[in-house]
């Protein structure tokens, strides 16, 4: 099931989003290098975006999407995560995850999605040029923003377009 972040999931979001970047992928990315999700409402909800999560049967967290809004026209994609043993066309979590923040974005009339993803993250890279994404240098980035960067590649989809 996937739902609106509350902050009673705020533990199961941090881990998740931790083991994904840390244990799985070994970029070494600690809390304090994205204090967004120390403060989910503030820096995704107050702001025009939104932040959902994907819950298993138990209820417990095993996948994440976040949007932030960065100008009226310009959103960026974020924390888009999903438990291993949740992955895979089978049960779709990520897709779902996926369309439920496109509905989002479609639905405010953002006109793009950026979005930053570490070099060693294969798979998502695959999912985003799937979906339409276009892989574009960060001189090309239409806003700037901060991200940790991981020998980071730089994706945009143009929602005008779809």
């Amino acid at each position: 099931m996937i739902t609106y972040y509350a902050d009673k999931y705020k533990e199961e979001v941090i881990k998740l989003i931790l083991h994904v970047q840390n244990d799985e992928y070994g970029v070494g990315i600690s809390v304090e290098e994205q204090p967004d999700i120390l403060d989910i409402q503030s820096n995704y909800v107050k702001d025009g975006g939104n932040f959902w999560v994907a819950l298993n049967e138990n209820g417990d967290v095993v996948g994440s999407i976040g949007l932030q809004k960065k100008t009226d026209d310009i959103a960026v994609l974020k924390k888009f995560f999903v438990y291993k043993d949740y992955r895979g066309k089978e049960l779709a979590i990520g897709t779902g995850l996926y369309e439920t923040m496109l509905d989002f974005a479609q639905k405010h009339r953002f006109s793009k999605v950026i979005l930053d993803t570490p070099s060693k993250a294969t798979r998502s890279h695959s999912f985003y040029k799937k979906v339409g994404f276009k892989e574009i240098t960060k001189s090309d980035l239409p806003i700037q923003y901060n991200y940790p960067d991981r020998d980071s590649l730089i994706f945009m989809l143009d929602l005008i377009s779809q």
